[in-house]
């Protein structure tokens, strides 16, 4: 497979991986799939950002945020966070320690 190929490819599939997180699976919270994989949307907005900075475009948290989310981290929060559990929170604090 040559490099533009692979490229492409895993363009597509992270595609497809934005839109679950965000089309289908609005359920599933952040604290949750920090919880059970170790990363959530705010990582992957995050690793956006830094892929542009080091292509030189300055984008701030908010922007690539706002920019995976399709919305501002408010409207997010209003339409599909909800309060994280008491358990939730003691399996983050698990993980993380």
């Amino acid at each position: 497979m040559d490099d533009q190929t692979q490229l492409e490819l895993e363009a597509a599939a992270f595609r497809a991986l934005k839109k679950h997180l965000m089309e289908e699976r609005t359920d599933v919270q952040n604290i949750d799939l920090m919880n059970m994989a170790g990363f959530c949307r705010n990582c992957l907005s995050r690793w956006y950002q830094e892929a542009a900075a080091e292509r030189g475009i300055e984008m701030s948290k908010d922007e690539a945020r706002e920019s995976f989310y399709g919305m501002t981290m408010a409207e997010w929060k209003t339409n599909f966070q909800t309060e994280a559990t008491e358990a939730q929170k003691q399996a983050f604090a698990k993980s993380h320690d």
